[in-house]
């Protein structure tokens, strides 16, 4: 009897051994039969995220590209201001210049979308690209409507269509189509865009849209995080003098979001998050303010404004980790090691010149590259000496 209770006990952890092999290689989202969601191993996976890539994006784009295959990143997230609009984007005038060609302000209109397509985005290969409304994509001659169309099959892209189908079947909103404000939900975590772009918004609409989202989103047990992007930061953060506070509707429909997401966060117990750019610098803990301190709470958020755009100096004060003068692009981690399940680690990273893959340079030439990174910049020189000329 002892031997076959041996043989019985060794059969039993030799399914155990087998079982726990076998889930570390197969992801918990096909384990039909698995053990609770809990007890699943947890997989850490990354994405990658920044705005305002104008000016000089054609520049550091590419680099941010190829620090996102680097970072194995699942998806890359622009967060608006794709070209400059309201005048030439210097990184257009230097490749014109050194192709001997002049760009009127009609090509400039006509081929500023197809220039950030061509340079921007294509770098990213295989990695899905997540595109986001800013203001300068509505600065005359351009409007919302252009860029709906303009960028139709990238705000259709499949994780998105799949979204509003699901949406639509699950009965939490209508599927109108491919809009300029979007979600899409990837291993538990709801990624959502809206749309502040214009001095309309948040429009009632969108408005109804993203609260019917967050609603379904608390009452999903498969979904335990919420990170929210945009491009202008929400009312009251550090960066108040640029951001929804600009306009009476933003700083009104604005704070109503941050309740919505205070709720959301406080009554579902999900966790929450929220990115943006519009400010042309690096800042974390945007919202630990004075305000938000005493009226409801902190949210976690960060400005990545960090694309290529014209560098902004800090506000005096700014939080306590904050670069200017600095291109980059932030890395979220989710499920890092030695973390609560569901959480995400965010690191910046920064672009240096060296970054700078050498096709890029040669296409627009080092002098340019060079003039990117020491004089695309309010902010002055150590030595207080001003930069090489712009380019003509």
């Amino acid at each position: 009897m002892k031997s076959l209770a041996r043989v019985w006990i060794l059969l039993v952890l030799s399914g155990f051994i087998s079982y726990a092999a076998s889930a570390q290689l197969v992801p918990a989202s096909v384990q039909p039969d698995g053990p609770p969601p809990a007890l699943r191993p947890r997989k850490t996976w990354h994405f990658a995220a920044a705005g305002d890539s104008r000016n000089c994006g054609d520049i550091i784009m590419p680099a941010i590209a190829h620090g996102a295959a680097q970072d194995q990143a699942q998806f890359y997230w622009h967060l608006g201001d794709l070209r400059w609009t309201s005048d030439f984007d210097e990184d257009m005038l230097a490749a014109a210049k050194l192709q001997h060609k002049h760009i009127s302000i009609a090509d400039y209109e006509n081929r500023s979308w197809d220039d950030f397509r061509q340079n921007q985005v294509a770098p990213f290969g295989a990695i899905p690209f997540f595109v986001g409304i800013g203001n300068h994509e509505t600065t005359y001659p351009k409007t919302r409507a252009q860029f709906e169309n303009a960028f139709a099959d990238l705000l259709n892209i499949p994780p998105l269509k799949e979204q509003r189908e699901r949406d639509q079947k699950n009965g939490v909103v209508p599927d109108a189509g491919p809009k300029t404000y979007f979600h899409w939900t990837l291993d538990g975590v709801d990624f959502i865009y809206l749309d502040d772009a214009t001095h309309d918004e948040f429009s009632p609409d969108q408005l109804q849209w993203f609260e019917a989202v967050l609603g379904a989103d608390s009452k999903n047990e498969s979904v335990h995080t919420v990170v929210v992007g945009m491009h202008a930061a929400l009312p009251e953060s550090i960066s108040r003098g640029h951001s929804m506070n600009e306009w009476q509707q933003g700083g009104t429909t604005g704070e109503q979001v941050y309740r919505d997401l205070l709720k959301f966060r406080n009554d579902a117990h999900k966790l929450v998050y929220v990115l943006c750019s519009h400010s042309h610098y690096y800042m974390e803990d945007i919202f630990n303010t004075p305000y938000w301190r005493s009226h409801g709470g902190v949210l976690p958020g960060w400005i990545a404004g960090t694309a290529g755009a014209h560098r902004y100096t800090i506000p005096k004060n700014a939080a306590t980790v904050a670069k200017e003068n600095v291109y980059g692009y932030l890395v979220g981690t989710v499920n890092a090691p030695d973390s609560p399940a569901g959480s995400i680690q965010f690191e910046f990273k920064e672009i240096h010149e060296s970054d700078i893959p050498q096709s890029v340079v040669e296409h627009y030439s080092p002098e340019f590259v060079h003039w990117c990174f020491i004089s695309n910049s309010s902010v002055k020189p150590d030595n207080g000496a001003p930069g090489p000329p712009p380019v003509p």
